[in-house]
């Protein structure tokens, strides 16, 4: 019945998935992913936070655990450090198989070191996970103006993570003690809290209803989330990134040593909605294996066609546009994902992240980077914090939402970013088709003449508030249309909330200082 709808609306998404090891299954995933945004805008927000007093009366508590993560991904790194650092007794939990992402991962090695720091995994086992590791990286866009930019990158996403293996070394030192647990094909229904705890509701997949009390109840469930839904009053993201792509081997122009990290191919496409101008990534993975990506930079509220279904159909479309398949092409598994974004209209974070005995993580609490857009970097960046900060919490009891929400990878140079992205998200009724691909080029000839920490700081989340200001007005000197796009982009609101940002993230560096 899948196969079927999908051979007659995407053609090509059927021919490559009819060839991969458990093609189906990840198409019942993809599916189940794109119903969501089907029924996004016209579905009610679900009431899944409910106070104790709401609880069925014959729900019987089947475990007490100090923390219970519904989401096994990041989820899983969090609680692995809870467990074998601070002693914690532990429930993790996921819909699907923990410890089993649908994307790959990249990272700098220098933030994949931050693992080590944090106690989490040994030299020997985080080397040990990493499939590929190349010398440098570039972006390049679509021009035809002559002025065509490679800029090169050194240090950035430097290192292809073998996710699963990182993950599987998790799950071991979690279930090093035997008061721990990790259960796959769970799904989280509701919570109820009391005043010191929360008890989660759960459906196994023997659709039984089970109940579990913890201290805390961290929320992992990425852009998605019920929980993330309901205490941001629907609006949990203001932005997104459709992700698509595929781990394949015999394509041909692939440099084992170089990494790819933003590339376009052709003005924006305006085939569907407002229109989005498509971007791709392309990472070696081991051996003769490549990564390759396909995404755009995209509003809640636009009309674009958001499904990933859709987007396969592109990628297979115009993959020979980037990599071109050689006669030996073959796909051996998809990599996908909606990637979530928060515009912070405010002087500094103005998402909920928390609740009385609820916290969130990773993509469920929206605060990776709104410009690359790499979760995981700015999880493992914060890790530290975010693990120290829950330790903390649970020796004070201290499970009040006041006290919770300060345990966030909120980064105030990172979410000015959000104000950048916002040039990324291509207009069909205010761009001129190349209007991205052209600022972007001007960046990155910008970033060309200055030194390389600007271009690496950029790209890696680092950047400081001088350091953004004076790309920008260089950028405004070289490509004046950027004077005027703003105030089709930002507006005289977003314009404000981007001083906000701004005045927010000074005032956070000299408090820091």
């Amino acid at each position: 019945m899948i196969a079927d709808k999908v051979q007659t609306l995407y053609p090509r998404v059927s021919e490559y998935f009819g060839k991969i090891r458990n093609g189906n299954r990840y198409l019942e995933h993809i599916l189940e992913v794109d119903s969501f945004w089907k029924n996004f805008e016209h579905s009610p927000c679900r009431k899944v936070v409910l106070q104790g007093s709401e609880m069925p009366a014959d729900a019987c508590v089947s475990d007490e655990y100090d923390l219970v993560y519904a989401g096994g991904s990041l989820g899983l790194l969090h609680a692995s450090v809870m467990a074998s650092k601070y002693a914690r007794k532990v429930l993790v939990f996921d819909r699907h198989m923990s410890g089993k992402p649908s994307r790959d991962w990249n990272i700098s090695w220098n933030e994949l070191e931050k693992l080590e720091q944090v106690g989490l995994f040994s030299y020997e086992e985080i080397n040990a996970s990493i499939a590929c590791r190349y010398k440098t990286g570039w972006a390049e866009f679509y021009v035809e103006n002559g002025r065509k930019k490679r800029l090169y990158i050194d240090n950035v996403l430097d290192c292809a993570v073998e996710s699963d293996q990182l993950l599987s070394i998790a799950r071991q030192k979690i279930l090093a003690d035997e008061c721990n647990r990790i259960v796959d094909k769970m799904t989280f229904m509701r919570c109820f809290q009391f005043p010191e705890s929360v008890v989660i509701e759960v459906e196994n997949n023997m659709h039984e209803r089970v109940y579990f009390r913890a201290k805390v109840f961290v929320d992992a469930m990425g852009v998605h989330s019920p929980v993330a839904m309901q205490l941001n009053d629907g609006a949990s993201f203001t932005h997104l990134c459709p992700t698509v792509g595929t781990v394949s081997s015999g394509l041909e122009n692939v440099d084992p040593d170089i990494g790819e990290i933003l590339v376009s191919t052709e003005p924006a496409d305006t085939s569907s909605g407002r229109g989005r101008q498509l971007i791709w990534e392309g990472f070696p993975a081991g051996g003769d294996r490549y990564t390759t990506y396909l995404f755009f930079y995209d509003s809640r509220s636009s009309d674009n066609d958001k499904s990933l279904l859709g987007l396969f159909e592109t990628y297979f479309l115009k993959l020979p546009s980037y990599k071109k398949p050689g006669k030996d092409f073959v796909v051996h598994r998809p990599v996908y994902g909606v990637i979530p974004a928060y515009y912070h209209d405010g002087f500094e974070r103005t998402r909920q992240v928390a609740d009385n005995n609820i916290l969130m993580l990773g993509d469920a609490a929206a605060l990776g980077s709104p410009l690359t857009f790499c979760g995981f970097g700015s999880f493992v960046r914060n890790l530290k914090s975010l693990t120290e900060g829950l330790e903390k919490a649970l020796a004070c009891n201290s499970f009040e939402k006041k006290n919770l929400e300060q345990i966030s990878a909120y980064e105030p140079n990172v979410a000015a970013m959000a104000n950048l992205m916002k040039f990324m998200c291509y207009n069909k009724y205010t761009d001129h088709p190349n209007f991205v691909n052209e600022l972007m080029n001007e960046v990155m000839i910008v970033l060309d003449g200055l030194p390389p920490r600007y271009r690496e700081a950029m790209f890696k989340d680092t950047l400081e508030l001088s350091d953004l200001l004076l790309i920008g007005l260089n950028v405004a000197w070289k490509y004046p249309g950027v004077l005027m796009a703003t105030a089709t982009k930002l507006g005289l609101e977003g314009s404000l909330g981007m001083m906000k940002n701004m005045i927010g993230w000074a005032m956070s560096s000299k408090a820091s200082n």
